[in-house]
């Protein structure tokens, strides 16, 4: 069942129809629901396609991607919801279509950026953006001072290829944090170590960018026993007021992964804001039941904004 949401009453887009793709591995999903649903309600034509049944043309004249067995018709703008698990192969899928002239709402090269755990703290870090301290190594040898260096246990250790709050783990003594990492490495997994904010009380905030704005934002609170925030862990979403440096930082955030579209998570620490992640694929069930804003709507209304943009410079090319 859809929540209440603050919508405005249908009106069909003033601009001209576009031919919209969501990429996206279920089509009952609810985010991939909703973004049909606010496509079509606009006046747009909206097809649904799984990035892992496409297959592509790569060629220096016309380059093409074919689904089920025949070439994919022109798409004027593409909506990615691609999946952590098929990352490499939906995002060149991805770029497949941007080299097709398809106006994309998240770029590819920004989703691997952002995708990229690593990475995109090391980006994070280079723009001067809050965030725990965090230490990485690949031998057993270097955990005792990578311990030292987030200050000590408690601790967070996180599997670099981990989403939804799996693969995150709470040392809460230094023993135990040795025996995890050297579990860990011994399993050959890449691994990072973070200091454990512990004023935030297993609370976060999940602040929903698109473009230069914060248009949506929630406060996600563990359940008890539980330090891990995400929805899918038990976490309740309730609205949340953000302060304008949680703004800004939500917004820098997005802007060093380059991504227009960006589900930012930041605790509040002494410090100030600390973000812990950049999610390329926020869903849009828990933003728009806690807050009530038809999220999905608004990124229909940046896509006409921007596609026309990119169309418009085509022509003029």
């Amino acid at each position: 069942m859809l929540p209440r949401i603050e919508k405005q009453r249908a009106v069909p887009s003033l601009m001209k129809p576009m031919n919209i793709a969501i990429l996206s591995r279920n089509a009952s999903l609810y985010s991939t629901r909703r973004l049909r649903e606010a496509a079509e309600v606009r006046g747009h034509k909206v097809t649904i396609i799984d990035a892992l049944k496409c297959y592509m043309n790569i060629n220096d004249n016309k380059p093409s991607i074919h689904y089920q067995g025949r070439e994919l018709e022109h798409f004027d703008a593409v909506i990615p919801r691609i999946g952590a698990s098929i990352t490499f192969y939906g995002t060149a899928v991805l770029r497949q279509f941007e080299m097709m002239g398809c106006y994309s709402l998240n770029h590819s090269a920004a989703i691997s950026r952002s995708r990229d755990k690593l990475r995109s703290l090391q980006l994070l870090s280079g723009q001067g953006v809050g965030m725990p301290i965090t230490g990485f190594a690949c031998k057993p040898g270097d955990v005792p001072d990578l311990i030292d260096m987030v200050g000590g246990a408690p601790l967070v250790i996180k599997l670099l290829e981990g989403t939804q709050g799996i693969g995150v783990v709470l040392a809460e003594t230094r023993k135990a944090a040795e025996s995890v990492l050297e579990a860990f490495m011994g399993l050959k997994a890449n691994i990072m170590v973070q200091e454990f904010i512990e004023e935030a009380n297993g609370a976060d905030l999940r602040c929903f960018v698109l473009g230069d704005r914060v248009i949506a934002a929630m406060k996600r609170q563990a359940r008890e026993g539980e330090f891990r925030s995400n929805l899918h862990r038990g976490g309740e979403a309730t609205l949340v007021r953000i302060s304008p440096e949680e703004r800004k930082t939500a917004i820098a955030s997005a802007k060093a992964m380059g991504l227009s579209v960006a589900g930012v998570d930041l605790l509040r620490s002494k410090r100030g804001p600390l973000v812990m992640e950049v999610n390329s694929s926020p869903g849009l069930e828990g933003i728009e039941q806690a807050t009530g804003k038809d999220v999905a709507e608004l990124m229909i209304q940046y896509i006409e904004k921007h596609a026309h943009k990119k169309r418009k410079s085509q022509e003029r090319g």
